[in-house]
């Protein structure tokens, strides 16, 4: 097994000559930017099941208490187990740590049956070894819960979880500099003996348990914390317990993980045959589309510009899946800083934006336009062609409204205006985004361009940059961003995006709305409960909204699969990462395209050690 990381570097000259022998477009695209890894053919070498990836968003964490991006929840899903999972073909609720639950009468206090047999690993690098450090353990959940509403992590999610756990709202409102051991015994969650599991809630959830699965109340290890601190994530220091091992992560290059030969059967119908996944990272999606093209990876989505030639195809046509997620993309808006600081503005801006025109044009009509924020499938959303301004041809899209807003803002023609930063990341979808963005302004709101000025920052910086903690004078006024449904509720849009309890980017102060939400989610009749988040939505996006961000088109993909990559492609990762133990390469028809045989993974060496304290204290 080689090092993917190290041929990155080292090797380019010959991934280029692999390319261009391969597709005559790839010698365009491989440039000292675009660093391809070697594969077999030029190795002459044989290796395991290998699902080959390429990715344009590198990985921000891999610590479930600190990721807030898809990238990295996506890993997190096979590196660590959740409490419960969410099923990869029919999307329910089923077992994972957790064999059984149930609650008390009051609905505010669960209790859950947690499997004994799960090992704790460590993956050496070097050795290709797996070694097992224990069993998972209750008082591992309770490490991880507690751990998760540390404020000292200083992460999104510490006040998502702070609005399900009883007591975690008290311990993540304690500055950082004066929290005490102590303090975690106010978070409701214990562990009565190493299989029980009981979590208090603030009241009764009718949402809770579709929240278990969540990356971020996940057991993690308090050995490889204490010894590594932040870097308890690298690859060999990391203990996990999911179904795959990280082997190498280097960070804006590639990472590789491994199968794990010590993972326990959780589900029968897991029958996919991965050994081996191995991501590149590559800034164009252009530059991914050819290398699926030519047989260096295994899946890739489809450039917007290559979206007609690949359904005339016909070879490619054959291997297109269309999926609509339940996701939004939307521009959010900086109330720190002026123009935005003003709803008027923000109704202006979101007015001036024809969400159809940008559909067609920027995604070549991959995606739904929308709005409001909540896509259909969620718990509470509207109607998605509501038209609470515009048309239900065209809803949001009102020019007229958009200047007249404006000058009630008090930048009539936009005069007077400020300079306004619009941040994307750097992939060709997010920079055509925002470029759109700017001449909507120009064209329907009458701005000069001049005032409008464009910015592309990798993504794990524009979340920094974007972060509540930044500096005013140093946050873009908007940045482009989506939000992917944790859970199909209500709660997670309303409450864990634009709720000013959760710490939101957007720096929004409390209106009586957050009160709306915070009854809704404890409201257990549902036909009152979505009629509120119907009514909550109007409050936001409506003619008097306020507008917290800008939504614009509902994510609908269109993602080559290469005939010999199986697995349940359209269900998975609705709500959290993809199942890669569900799926399955075909290794004789991968090879024939690109060379090679094929070589096992090597034997384990397990070394079980001592059980923790299920009450130790958290350490961030």
């Amino acid at each position: 097994m080689y090092n993917a990381g190290k041929l990155v570097r080292s090797l380019l000259l010959a991934a280029s000559v692999l390319a261009a022998s391969v597709v005559p477009s790839m010698a365009q695209a491989a440039t000292a930017d675009s660093v391809f890894p070697l594969t077999s053919p030029l190795l002459q070498n044989t290796e395991p099941i290998t699902n080959y990836a390429a990715s344009n968003s590198t990985i921000s964490y891999l610590d479930p208490a600190r990721a807030e991006d898809l990238p990295s929840i996506n890993l997190i899903e096979n590196l660590f187990l959740g409490l419960t999972d969410v099923d990869p073909v029919t999307i329910q609720i089923r077992p994972e740590l957790a064999t059984e639950w149930s609650s008390n009468e009051a609905g505010d206090v669960w209790t859950f049956k947690l499997r004994s047999d799960v090992p704790w690993v460590r993956y050496d690098p070097a050795t290709k070894q797996t070694t097992e450090i224990r069993k998972v353990v209750a008082g591992d959940i309770v490490y991880g819960v507690k751990r998760s509403c540390d404020p000292r992590l200083g992460a999104y999610y510490t006040l998502v979880t702070a609005a399900i756990i009883k007591g975690c709202d008290v311990v993540s409102r304690i500055e950082s500099d004066k929290i005490k051991p102590e303090d975690f015994d106010q978070v409701g969650v214990s562990a009565p003996d190493d299989t029980t599991l009981v979590i208090e809630t603030q009241g009764a959830l009718g949402y809770f348990l579709q929240t278990t699965p969540m990356w971020m109340i996940r057991a993690v290890p308090h050995e490889a914390i204490e010894e590594f601190g932040e870097d308890w994530t690298n690859a060999g220091n990391i203990i996990s317990n999911g179904p795959f091992v990280l082997e190498q992560w280097d960070k804006e290059v590639s990472w590789t993980f491994v199968k794990n030969p010590l993972y326990p059967t959780i589900n029968e119908d897991a029958k996919g045959n991965l050994e081996r996944l191995i991501t590149i990272y590559v800034q164009e999606s252009s530059t991914l589309y050819n290398l699926y093209l030519g047989n260096n990876i295994d899946a890739a989505a489809v450039p917007r510009a290559e979206v007609a030639n690949a359904k005339a195809d016909p070879v490619l046509s054959k291997e297109l899946s269309q999926t609509i997620g339940l996701g939004t993309y939307y521009f959010g808006f900086a109330y720190d800083k002026p123009p935005f600081d003003k709803p008027e503005v923000r109704r202006a801006f979101s007015a001036a934006l024809d969400r159809n025109s940008y559909v067609n044009e920027v995604r070549q009509g991959l995606g739904i336009p929308i709005a409001h924020f909540m896509p259909p499938g969620v718990f509470g959303a509207v109607p998605i062609n509501v038209a609470w301004i515009g048309t239900e041809e065209n809803s949001g899209f009102d020019p007229e409204y958009a200047k007249a807003q404006l000058a009630a803002g008090g930048y009539p023609n936009c005069e007077g205006l400020p300079q306004v930063t619009i941040l994307s990341t750097q992939s060709s979808t997010s920079v055509a985004s925002a470029e759109f963005m700017q001449n909507a302004i120009v064209q329907n709101l009458g701005c000069d361009v001049s005032l409008i000025t464009l910015e592309q920052q990798e993504f794990s910086i524009l979340l920094k940059s974007t972060s509540a903690d930044t500096p005013t004078e140093q946050r873009p006024s908007m940045w482009f961003i989506s939000w992917f449904a944790d859970y199909a509720d209500g709660q997670n849009w309303m409450h864990d995006v634009l709720s000013c309890n959760v710490g939101n980017d957007f720096k929004r102060t409390c209106t009586p709305v957050d009160d709306e939400i915070d009854a809704a989610a404890k409201e257990l009749d549902l036909a009152k409960r979505e009629k509120m988040y119907n009514d909550i939505e109007e409050s936001f996006f409506g003619k008097e909204g306020e507008f917290p961000i800008l939504p614009i088109y509902v994510s609908m993909s269109l993602t080559l699969y290469k005939p010999w990559y199986k697995g349940p492609f359209e269900t998975d990762a609705t709500f959290g990462g993809p199942h890669w133990e569900y799926y399955t390469i075909d290794q004789a028809a991968q090879l024939a395209a690109r060379g090679g045989a094929n070589l096992g993974l090597p034997t384990p060496t397990p070394l079980p050690t001592e059980t923790p304290d299920p009450n130790a204290t958290p350490s961030s």
